[in-house]
């Protein structure tokens, strides 16, 4: 990968054997990055970015602009999303030896049960252990689903923080890694990222072949694209 700067920003480049320029604006700050047919020389390429300068623009002004959560303490009051719903942490302070655990009350209450005197890491890992767990329980019936539809066999998948991809795909060694912060997210969006990476299985670029693929077989992916892409940072 290469970095070419284009009126003072800053622009990842990755040559690939495609058949077209691919460009991208990833949250949550705003990282560019093109994907260009190995033929194409950096002049051409300049000008097609100098081209889309407005398109870039009013991305990165949109992500200035989404609502983002503060720093979290994972203390009692704080905001914290599960499935796209917004819930409030209770932080409940039990002594040893009970294990930390979590509970979802009243569709509205995240209680975070921790031991006496737990800090901030361990309050904070007690609660991405339960997202963490929570995800891989939702995410085999959605690849069994996929797998039957498209007719082919993820051989495995894992979940894993990611900064800026909500998912990645090894297409040779059919494995699929999706991105934790995805249970943040509401349902329907890890649905589409799960074929999303199992369908680059098929088609490992955004191809045409590969938006046709989408078409078919999640014809509104767009809307949920945009969705994902414009909730809470």
């Amino acid at each position: 990968m290469e970095t070419i700067l284009v009126s003072d920003l800053s622009i990842d480049v990755i040559r690939k054997d495609i058949k077209n320029i691919h460009l991208t604006v990833y949250p949550p700050n705003g990282r560019i990055k093109v994907s260009v047919p190995i033929h194409v020389d950096n002049d051409s390429l300049r000008l097609f970015i100098i081209s889309k300068m407005t398109w870039i623009k009013k991305k990165l002004k949109e992500l200035e602009n989404q609502d983002r959560q503060s720093f979290r303490r994972f203390v009692s009051g704080e905001n914290h999303y599960f499935w796209g719903k917004r819930h409030i942490l209770n932080v409940i302070y039990q002594k040893a030896p009970l294990p930390n655990k979590v509970v979802i009350r009243n569709k509205k209450y995240i209680d975070l049960f921790v031991r006496e005197n737990s800090n901030l890491a361990i309050r904070k890992n007690a609660l991405y252990s339960w997202y963490r767990s929570e995800l891989k329980n939702a995410i085999p019936p959605l690849i069994k689903k996929w797998e039957n539809k498209l007719n082919i066999s993820v051989s495995d998948w894992g979940v894993k923080i990611m900064k800026t991809k909500w998912g990645t795909c090894n297409a040779n060694a059919k494995r699929i890694w999706l991105n934790l912060e995805l249970i943040k997210k509401p349902r329907h969006c890890l649905d589409y990222i799960v074929l999303h990476e199992i369908i680059h299985i098929l088609e490992r670029t955004h191809s045409d072949r590969f938006n046709e693929l989408m078409d078919e077989y999640y014809p509104n992916w767009r809307t949920v694209r945009k969705e994902l892409n414009e909730f809470i940072l």
